[in-house]
């Protein structure tokens, strides 16, 4: 079963990806899931977002000092 996450009135993408993930990194990957939404900036409250499953190869493609605290 997928995950999904219903925003509430200015939620945005990294805040979104922070909240459920502890991590910005997941901003991309939410925001490919979810292609029909790219054009917000700013969300209103009731969106439904699909979430990608969480993963350790996100911290792959961050740089070094990011890393550090993984």
């Amino acid at each position: 079963m997928n995950k999904t996450y219903t925003t509430i009135a200015g939620d945005m993408w990294d805040g979104i990806a922070y909240k459920v993930y502890g991590d910005e990194a997941y901003t991309d990957k939410i925001m490919k899931l979810n292609p029909q939404y790219r054009h917000l900036f700013v969300f209103p409250a009731g969106v439904t977002l699909d979430l990608p499953e969480e993963s350790m190869s996100v911290s792959i493609s961050l740089p070094p000092w990011k890393r550090a605290n993984l």
